[in-house]
C-alpha cells in the first residue's frame, strides 16, 4: 500500500529514464481570508500555517473553515489563494477587509483567461494542484457565504480540465431536499473533472460559542480524498464506511436509502449518517456519473487515476523533446513507461491477472505519421484497465521538440 500521496515512485539503475508519480491530493482553496498575500498561491502543510499566514477562522468567509476541515479529515498539502472583493494583484498583505464585502464573479474570473494569472487563475503560478475547492461566498437571504456563482463553477471546471485537476463542489444553497437536488443538477457542468456532494454539514462554530451551523462540505471531502489516497491509493473510492467525516455534528437533512439510490444514479454523491460509523461519504461519482450517460468516467477513482497517470507520464517524458527521434528513442519511452505501469499493476491499481491484461504502451510508427516524426512530434498511447469499468481506458500524450 502507498504510504504517502506521492505514488508510485519508480527508479531504475539500468540507464532508463525513471518516471516518478506526481502527488495526487494537493488541494487548492480560493476565496477570502482575513489577511495575507493577495492573488498569490501559498503552499501550506498545516492549519497552523494557515492561521499564521492568513489569520485563521474568520466570520467574514467560509474559506478558513474549509481549510480547517481539510486538515482535520486527513489532508496534508494545501495551496491557498486569497482574493479581495476589489481586484488587487500583489504579494503584499492588504488591510483588514470590510466582515460586509462580498466576492463577485469578477473577483474569480476577471478576463476569463488563464494568461491573466489573477483571481482563480492565480493558480497558474503554482506548479501542481490536484483538487480545487471554492467555498461559498455569496449571501442568500441575508445569510453570508451560502453560494457560488454558476459562471465561476463553469470556469473552475474548465480550468480543472486544463490543469488535470478535480473540482470538489458543494451543494448549491437551493438544494434543500431530494427534489431540489434532482431539479438543480442540470445547472452544474457535465464535466468528468468534478463531483458534487449533498447535503451540507452541521458543525459547531468556535467563533459563535460553538453553536451548530450549516457549513459547506468541500474542505472535509478534499481531506477524505487525501486520506484515502494516502492509505489506500488514488485508485480507491473515497467513500464507504471508512470515509468518515471528522468534525461533523449532523447533516442539514437526512436522506433515506431510496433517496440515496436515486441521487447516486444521477451522479450526486450523498453524505449519510449510519449508527455504526457516524457521518460518511456514500458515493463516488463524477458529474458524468449519471447512469444514463454511460460514461467511461462515471467513477471518481477511475477519472482521478487517469489524471494521475497522464500528469505523471507527461512530466516524466518531457526529456524526449531534446533527443533525436527514431526507434531507439521510442523503445526507451516504452521501457520507461512500462516500468511505471507495471508498478501500478503490482500495487493493485489495475485489473487483470497478468500485465498484458492490465496495460499497454504504444510509441512507434503506428502512433506517428512521417510528417510528425519530421517535425519532432512524439505521440504515445497508454491504455490501462482500471478496477472499474472493465474496458481499457486510453490516454494520449504528445511531446513536441522545441524549435
Amino acid at each position: 500500500m502507498p504510504g504517502t500521496p506521492t505514488t508510485p515512485g519508480v527508479y531504475t539503475d539500468d540507464g532508463r529514464r525513471s518516471i516518478t508519480g506526481v502527488s495526487t491530493s494537493v488541494a487548492a482553496f480560493v476565496g477570502r481570508a482575513r489577511g495575507g498575500p493577495v492573488e498569490t498561491p501559498i503552499e501550506l502543510n498545516s492549519f497552523a500555517e494557515f492561521e499564521r499566514d492568513f489569520g485563521g477562522l474568520w466570520t467574514g468567509s467560509a474559506l478558513g473553515y474549509a481549510v480547517r476541515d481539510f486538515y482535520d479529515n486527513g489532508g496534508s498539502r494545501a495551496i491557498v489563494v486569497r482574493l479581495l472583493a476589489q481586484p488587487s494583484t500583489g504579494v503584499e498583505s492588504a488591510p483588514l477587509p470590510d466582515d460586509d464585502e462580498e466576492l463577485t464573479e469578477e473577483s474569480f474570473i476577471g478576463s476569463g483567461t488563464a494568461a491573466a494569472r489573477a483571481g482563480l487563475y492565480a493558480l497558474e503560478k503554482a506548479d501542481l494542484f490536484n483538487l480545487l475547492c471554492i467555498p461559498p461566498y455569496h449571501a442568500v437571504d441575508g445569510v453570508p457565504h451560502q453560494d457560488v456563482d454558476e459562471a465561476v463553477i463553469a470556469y473552475a471546471a474548465r480550468y480543472c480540465e486544463m490543469r488535470r485537476a478535480f473540482l470538489v463542489l458543494d451543494p448549491p444553497h437551493g438544494w434543500q431536499g431530494r427534489g431540489d437536488a434532482v431539479a438543480g443538477l442540470d445547472r452544474l457542468p457535465k464535466t468528468t473533472n468534478a463531483a458534487v456532494y449533498f447535503p451540507r454539514l452541521m458543525q459547531a462554530d468556535p467563533l459563535r460559542n460553538r453553536e451548530p451551523r450549516m457549513m459547506a462540505p468541500c474542505g472535509a471531502i478534499a481531506g477524505i480524498i487525501a486520506r484515502t489516497d494516502s492509505t489506500r491509493g488514488v485508485w480507491k473510492a473515497p467513500a464507504g464506511l471508512d470515509a468518515v467525516v471528522r468534525g461533523a455534528a449532523g447533516l442539514s437533512i437526512d436522506l433515506s436509502d431510496a433517496e440515496n439510490d436515486e441521487l447516486n444514479r444521477l451522479g450526486i454523491n450523498c453524505l449519510r449518517r449510519f449508527p455504526e460509523a457516524g457521518f460518511v461519504v456514500w458515493g463516488a461519482r463524477t458529474l458524468r456519473g449519471d447512469d444514463r450517460l454511460n460514461s467511461v468516467w462515471k467513477f471518481i477513482p477511475v477519472r482521478r487515476l487517469a489524471l494521475f497517470v497522464e500528469e505523471s507520464l507527461y512530466r516524466g517524458t518531457r526529456w524526449v523533446v531534446s533527443v533525436p527521434g527514431g526507434e531507439p528513442l521510442w523503445a526507451h519511452i516504452r521501457d520507461s513507461i512500462g516500468v511505471f505501469m507495471q508498478d501500478l499493476f503490482r500495487q493493485g491499481a489495475l485489473q487483470g491477472t497478468k500485465p498484458e491484461d492490465a496495460w499497454f504502451v504504444k510509441c512507434d510508427r503506428e502512433t506517428m505519421t512521417q510528417k510528425e516524426i519530421d517535425l519532432g512530434i512524439v505521440n504515445i498511447l497508454v491504455g490501462f484497465a482500471p478496477l472499474k469499468p472493465r474496458d481499457f481506458v486510453v490516454i494520449r500524450i504528445q511531446q513536441v521538440a522545441a524549435r
